[in-house]
């Protein structure tokens, strides 16, 4: 592909399959994501609004555990889809190790808090008493999946910077099926099992996790692995390598965990607002996650192909990509808004929703409509073009001011203080994507992110 000529026919075609085969497995396992938290909302919201609430607010526990990985990996993947380009994967392996080392002790420090005080936790979202007792029972079983997870996302993650796609998708699709056939056996009691409501979700989700961790830890140890998951790996020192990974993964961690925070502190507001709100939300945001599948895919091919591209010093192609990519993630976001659309009345015939909550379903529809086009074209910028440069500071300082500095403060004026109505509260909380726009937009233009980071280890 160096060989041909930008812009030529054949580079085109050759760049549009290599974006692909990319992006179809990494949208395969979005969807299969989605799916896994659509079937315990479907059979949790079939079981009661007190039990499908509890279950969305206790997994924004691990919804901010799984932040701090992905900003752990994503940074990280800054250097990795560099050194990939480069053909260093001895240097690859040693900063997977770096990321692990982070992301266990994060992990054991979730545990720990979430096993000795959920209610604790619970409170935190929402101050309903039989949601939080709901959500301690769901807590104290998943806590025990955590340090799994920790091991098999990072090591996942990385692997897609260095264009190994297909494996996750595997992975993550063994998950669904073995979570959803627990799940609905051991929630509704079926084949003789006892009726465990919210308890055989977690149990389901435990189980479902031992899996992915059996199937990643004999993938890494294969000899053909370009990059294999070295135990020793974890204790190698390379000073500079290490300042480095800080240097990159401090800041797209903080943005996650900052954007992760906004988003959890989004779902304190809602529940502080009664569990209809929250029980339509749960669904909204799964529809979001169902419309930006292939959004999301694309911003992670980016990151793999501009790094990739920078890597090798090929700058003129990096910049070629980004306009292609930017063009990709703007049809994407527009099919996203349209499918939100098309979900919502078909959630309203599936769901066992209230009058109120079916309601405010359909308005946070509308909301979701134009939250998820905006949300494709920042994260395909700012997580795809960006971190693929080594630009990780600008979507930390971003993240922070239009939503701990708009959508959050003024949602929670306008809920508490004002006392909008929720409606209203809804639109403001999920503004932050649309103040983004123009500010993402500029720092694209000014080409500050074009930057090899790569060094010469020897």
């Amino acid at each position: 592909m160096a060989q041909m000529a930008l812009g030529s026919k054949e580079e085109r075609r050759s760049f549009y399959k290599s974006v692909f085969l990319l992006v179809l497995p990494m949208a395969l396992q979005n969807l299969i994501n989605v799916a896994v938290t659509s079937a315990d909302v479907l059979m949790l919201g079939s079981v009661g609004e007190i039990v499908l609430s509890a279950s969305s607010l206790a997994g924004q526990v691990q919804f901010v555990m799984t932040l701090i990985f992905f900003g752990l990996t994503s940074g990280a993947a800054v250097l990795t889809a560099q050194y990939w380009g480069k053909g260093d994967t001895k240097t690859i392996e040693e900063v997977i190790g770096i990321a692990m080392r982070f992301s266990i002790l994060v992990a054991l420090l979730f545990t720990v808090v979430v096993e000795f005080f959920p209610a604790q936790v619970m409170s935190i979202f929402t101050a309903e008493q039989p949601v939080i007792d709901e959500g301690v029972k769901y807590l104290q079983i998943v806590a025990v999946s955590y340090l799994l997870t920790s091991v098999t996302m990072v090591y996942l993650n990385i692997m897609r910077s260095v264009e190994r796609v297909v494996i996750s998708t595997v992975v993550y699709l063994c998950s669904l099926v073995c979570n959803v056939l627990i799940n609905s056996v051991l929630i509704f009691g079926l084949l003789g099992f006892p009726k465990l409501g919210i308890q055989g979700a977690a149990i389901g989700t435990v189980v479902a996790r031992v899996l992915e961790f059996t199937i990643t830890l004999i993938y890494s140890r294969r000899k053909s692995n370009p990059v294999r998951l070295r135990f020793r790996s974890l204790f190698v020192h390379n000073k500079i390598l290490f300042r480095d990974f800080l240097r990159f993964s401090i800041p797209v961690t903080l943005n996650e965990l900052m954007w992760g925070l906004g988003v959890s502190m989004n779902s304190v507001i809602i529940g502080h607002l009664g569990s209809s709100v929250v029980a339509a939300n749960s669904v909204a945001q799964v529809t979001r996650q169902l419309a930006t599948v292939v959004a999301f895919g694309i911003a992670n091919a980016t990151a793999i192909l501009i790094g990739k591209a920078i890597g090798g010093n090929l700058y003129d192609k990096a910049r070629l990509y980004a306009k292609r990519f930017v063009r990709l993630t703007l049809i994407f976001g527009g099919i996203g808004a349209v499918v939100v659309l098309g979900v919502a009345p078909v959630a309203l015939a599936l769901m066992n929703l209230s009058a109120d909550a079916q309601g405010y379903l359909v308005i946070m529809m509308g909301v979701m409509s134009y939250f998820v086009f905006a949300q494709a074209f920042n994260t395909t910028a700012i997580v795809g073009i960006f971190r693929a440069g080594g630009d990780t500071k600008f979507g930390l300082f971003l993240d922070v001011a239009t939503m701990w500095g708009g959508s959050i403060l003024m949602g929670a004026l306008c809920a508490f203080v004002f006392h909008w109505s929720i409606p209203w509260v809804y639109v403001v909380l999920m503004s932050d994507e649309i103040i983004k726009i123009p500010f993402t937009a500029w720092r694209y233009k000014s080409e500050k992110w074009l930057r090899n980071v790569t060094r010469d280890f020897g």
